[in-house]
């Protein structure tokens, strides 16, 4: 069984898991990498989450505003030993629902065409493809998708 904790970027449990995941983007983006890097900034998430499963922190998932009522999802990553138990599910899932609690009506997010397992979860969420957004307007390699909350 696993928790759900809303913290900040600040929680070192937070820390420690978006360097596993800078470390996981590295490999996937390739000569990209630094690209992606640049947005991907956690020093100022006031919207972050950890699973804790058994007391060990197992993934994390945060959200910032990309513009008034739209929550861009950042930073999702379960750790490789952890997958398949629903957890990215559950934080997303959570994420969604404090965004709505804040006021936000749409959800936004970004992924990279090699992240299959994310763009399934995304999708089985009920996100859908749309134009890039931001940034990534014209990266041939991101992926954007939005959800209606």
């Amino acid at each position: 069984m696993f928790t759900l904790k809303r913290t900040t970027s600040d929680n070192e449990d937070f820390g420690r898991l978006v360097v596993e995941l800078d470390a996981y983007l590295r490999i996937l983006d390739g000569d990209d990498h630094a690209f992606y890097a640049q947005f991907n900034k956690t020093n100022l998430l006031k919207n972050a989450l950890i699973c804790y499963e058994k007391d060990v922190a197992v993934g994390i998932g945060a959200y910032k505003e990309f513009e008034p009522n739209t929550a861009e999802i950042k930073r999702m990553y379960v750790l490789p030993e952890h997958r398949g138990k629903g957890i990215a599910k559950a934080i997303l899932t959570e994420l969604e629902h404090w965004a709505k609690e804040e006021g936000y009506t749409l959800s936004i997010l970004e992924t990279g065409y090699m992240q299959k397992d994310a763009i399934g979860l995304y999708q089985k969420l009920r996100y859908t493809i749309t134009e890039n957004f931001g940034q990534y307007v014209g990266v041939d390699n991101s992926i954007c998708m939005n959800k209606n909350l």
